[in-house]
């Protein structure tokens, strides 16, 4: 007789969405402020991308770094016997992230995800959860049907990097690129530049000088638009890659399932054209973390972003969106594969590949393999402020401000297609030298008039070319942070998140800053 689960309801205080850095981070800070805080993770790691490979921080400016946000740079610092680090492994991320929970005493809702949001007077009165299907029970255990949640709440946070909580709930987003036209941005929309680009005189067609034989994998049949132009194009994903050359710790990478050699045919022609010294030249972007171990980025034309493969995702359904996910593991996996062992591959690199394999001891739960996507960019919220380009040039600024950023404004390329008989990249933009500016209390709330008790510090109210400058791990956590502190203040003053007292919130966040920077 199997053993059926039944609906659950929960009420707490603030409802956090997504495990992510962001959401660790803002649930331990209200629970911390007195609240009772639920945490809901649809996968089963908590920290997002800080422990799912990005070991090498992205920071721009250590000063604009504060708060909790400063104070898990140097736990991981205690971690490995120094003040504060910024290169890390994955798991000992996660760990200290389990550590902020377990001090704060909560436990996360792991494998559970939105499903739909109860809007009522402009306010989210409750969301249904679903498990997610795969985790319906654990091994060994009596399976049944899974139970729904009811997760009631006063405030509601979404730190998911997808912002699933905010479609729900109704408000305003977008996907995709403005024109530059738009919030006068001469860095938004279609951006054809020189950046991780393909040397020249690469054909794409499958029998080269023969259009009618088809594109090779991996090239697209648009036309190239104006600089400038708006579209629905989303920048590349990618999988940040935590490999090891230590051999006492390596599982070697072997061929994946479904591999397909064809998808690599456009390396080896970038390889033909301008050949590598070594793997970090020109073909992957390697950051040494501590014990051996990586953190490969994308670099280059042809790499380990998987160009053009991602613009469903942001608002494709479960079912869609863990194809797109399996798909980019899979191309990625197949990369890796092909450089070590296709022998068409020069002999250096491959040997150089091949001194390189996954952790033992990282992600034992998923073959040594990342879960984590890399979501670069998916919906963004359209809320009572939007941040620009000038923003963060430092050319407008903002009284409200709940947070710095400071790194680059960094897109990476949105497509591949053919331009003038050749294989080109578009949509690559890396501008910065630009001081540390404020990010807007007003753009992780939604517009006046919508809903009253929600906050989005991770797909916040920014155009695209702005929101590659916020999107850094380190700013969402500060993000995280004040949003939590926003939405004790809301309860306590009986206030929508739109009508609370910012000067008393940037009082009670800058005095938190300055007790945890002692």
């Amino acid at each position: 007789m199997p053993f059926f689960l039944y609906s659950q309801s929960i009420r707490v205080d603030v409802c956090v969405y997504g495990g992510t850095s962001a959401g660790v981070i803002a649930a331990y800070s209200a629970k911390k402020s007195g609240k009772t805080v639920v945490l809901i993770e649809p996968g089963r790691h908590l920290g997002g991308m800080s422990s799912g490979g990005l070991g090498a921080t992205d920071i721009g400016n250590k000063q604009a770094i504060t708060g909790l946000s400063r104070d898990f740079y140097r736990r991981i610092g205690r971690h490995y016997g120094k003040a504060e680090q910024w290169t890390f492994e994955p798991h000992v991320a996660e760990a200290i992230f389990k550590q902020y929970l377990k001090e704060a005493g909560i436990e996360p809702l792991y494998t559970y995800r939105i499903t739909s949001a109860d809007i009522a007077d402009n306010k989210i009165k409750a969301i249904k959860l679903e498990p997610v299907p795969t985790q319906w029970y654990e091994k060994g255990k009596q399976s049944g049907t899974p139970s729904t949640k009811l997760i009631e709440a006063k405030q509601f946070i979404d730190c998911s990097y997808e912002g699933d909580l905010m479609a729900k709930a109704g408000v305003a987003y977008t996907v995709g690129r403005e024109a530059a036209s738009q919030y006068n941005e001469p860095l938004n929309g279609v951006q054809f530049r020189d950046k991780h680009q393909f040397p020249d005189g690469v054909d794409p067609y499958k029998i080269p000088g023969k259009p009618e034989s088809g594109l090779l994998w991996g090239i697209g049949t648009q036309t190239l638009a104006s600089n400038g132009t708006a579209d629905q194009t989303v920048q590349a994903y990618n999988f940040r890659l935590c490999l090891t050359d230590d051999p006492a710790n390596r599982v070697l990478i072997t061929r994946p399932d479904g591999y397909d050699s064809t998808k690599y045919e456009l390396l080896l022609r970038q390889i033909a054209k301008k050949m590598p010294k070594e793997l970090t030249w020109n073909l992957m972007h390697f950051v040494m973390m501590p014990n051996h171990k990586t953190d490969i980025n994308n670099c280059g034309g042809f790499s380990t972003d998987m160009i053009g493969a991602n613009y469903e995702y942001p608002n494709a359904d479960y079912v869609r969106r863990d194809q797109i996910i399996q798909e980019h593991a899979q191309y990625t996996k197949g990369l890796f594969y092909f450089i070590g062992h296709d022998p068409r591959m020069p002999k250096h690199l491959r040997d150089e590949m091949l001194q390189w394999g996954y952790p033992k001891d990282e992600y034992t739960d998923n073959a040594n393999f990342s879960p984590q996507l890399y979501i670069r960019e998916g919906r963004r919220l359209v809320g009572e402020y939007v941040m620009t380009q000038a923003n963060c040039e430092g050319k407008v600024t903002v009284p409200d401000a709940v947070g710095m950023a400071a790194y680059t404004m960094d897109s990476h390329n949105c497509q591949r297609m053919v331009v003038d008989g050749v294989v080109r990249n578009e949509g690559d933009v890396q501008v910065g030298g630009f001081p540390p500016y404020p990010v807007s209390y007003r753009a992780i709330i939604p517009k006046k008039g919508s809903i009253q008790n929600l906050l989005v510090p991770v797909c916040l109210s920014a155009s695209h070319i702005a929101y590659g400058s916020i999107r850094m791990e380190p700013v969402f956590m500060v993000l995280g942070q004040s949003a939590a502190q926003a939405a004790c203040l809301a309860i306590d003053d009986n206030k929508a998140v739109q009508a609370i007292d910012v000067p008393k919130l940037q009082r009670l966040i800058q005095a938190q800053s300055a007790q945890l920077m002692k």
